[in-house]
């Protein structure tokens, strides 16, 4: 007899097939970095689903995180360092290798032998040796103050961001807003073990509810809010337009055992609510999310500013919708994860309501008629708070 049984079955004496080649956390940095680069994928969706599918240690996929997290957000600086050795424009799925080289190597401070030889390893065949020599250029010389164009991007900012920030918060504070925006976001969790940034916790914690109160939070998605106030007595109906969303308001209260959280499918533009529903209302209306750019590494590159604009018209329509269903005495709470006034305190006071002047709970700073906490002052996203009482 030969050594394999019919049907080609190793017999005994076979040799073991080859183990497949273990996945590494570049690789699979990489292949989300390719995802948000080329086909407009979220960092914070992708990330997660490709770390899911992963053998790779709780030390890689933080690494994983950090890799995806930090190119993302410094893509502009990368192809500052970059440029300096570059004549002719890469390959876009090589640009994106490139990037991930650099960031590495200038900013994640990874050794540079390692950094260049696990890269390279990474790219096309074809521009392997086109990788190298550049990345091995990025190791060698030294970063230098004079490589910035201008702060912008130095800070890996968009132009118009930098400007925007600046008119609003003057330029000390815009920078430091900025720096820390390039920072890994801190990791807050809740009493009852909900992860969700300090400066939300605030803005759910300015509506003054209690027990027995009937408190709708008009764009609740994904129910961080609905959930806090919940937990103080109050009957939350989260609303949110699209159903998808509303399914992730109810997963969280399921989670958290938040009976008290009513998830509805409504649009806060016009809603089927009566006037004078409720005792409270929180609008916690969709903004450009300028305050939350560490925390969502790619919206520097999706919006624009011409969206300010656009999100700033949609803001007033919710406004002037949900306001007249709060009922005489209740409080309106306008919030919204920017710092700009166009998009809050430049809208106009609903009519029948006078401003709540009390200082919120949380480290706010007075903004025209609201409050506002930025970036650096907190560790916290930036954010705008409102507080309007309906007086007729």
């Amino acid at each position: 007899m030969n050594g394999h049984r019919r049907g080609g079955r190793p017999g005994r004496g076979a040799p073991p097939r080859p183990a497949a080649p273990v996945e590494t956390a570049r690789a699979v940095a990489l292949r989300c970095l390719l995802r948000i680069e080329h086909e407009g994928a979220y960092a914070n969706l992708v990330t997660p689903a490709e770390l899911e599918r992963s053998d790779l240690s709780d030390r890689d996929r933080r690494f994983v995180t950090d890799l995806v997290y930090g190119t993302t957000r410094m893509r502009r600086a990368c192809d500052a360092v970059l440029g300096r050795f570059l004549v002719s424009e890469p390959e876009p799925e090589v640009r994106t290798v490139l990037r991930l080289g650099a960031y590495q190597i200038a900013m994640a401070g990874v050794a540079p032998h390692a950094a260049v030889s696990a890269t390279v390893d990474l790219a096309p065949r074809r521009a392997s040796g086109f990788v190298n020599a550049v990345l091995r250029k990025v190791a060698a010389v030294p970063m230098a103050d004079d490589l910035w164009a201008g702060p912008a991007e130095r800070l890996s900012m968009p132009d118009w961001v930098v400007r925007r920030y600046e008119e609003e918060c003057g330029r000390d504070d815009a920078l430091a807003s900025l720096e820390t925006m390039n920072l890994p976001a801190s990791v807050t969790e809740r009493a009852d073990g909900y992860v969700q940034d300090e400066g939300s916790q605030w803005v759910a914690a300015a509506v003054p509810c209690g027990p027995g109160d009937l408190v709708l939070d008009a764009c609740a998605a994904p129910g961080g809010k609905s959930t806090a106030m919940a937990a103080r007595g109050a009957v939350v109906v989260a609303a949110d337009l699209q159903e998808q969303r509303v399914g992730l308001v109810a997963a969280n209260a399921d989670r958290l055992g938040s009976a008290g959280v009513l998830p509805v499918v409504a649009d806060a533009t016009d809603g089927p609510w009566a006037p004078a529903s409720f005792d409270h209302v929180l609008l916690d209306a969709p903004c450009s999310g300028l305050g939350t750019l560490r925390r969502r590494p790619d919206a520097r590159w999706r919006v624009t500013e011409s969206d300010v604009s656009t999100l700033a018209t949609l803001q007033r329509r919710m406004l002037a919708s949900v306001a007249p269903l709060v009922r005489p005495g209740g409080t309106l709470v306008y919030g919204v994860c920017t710092i700009v006034a166009e998009e809050s305190i430049d809208h106009p006071i609903p009519d029948g309501f006078e401003v709540v002047g009390e200082r919120p709970d949380g480290e706010w700073r007075a903004f025209g008629h609201g409050w506002r906490v930025l970036p650096h002052e907190a560790g916290t996203d930036g954010m705008v708070v409102i507080r309007y009482r309906r007086s007729r």
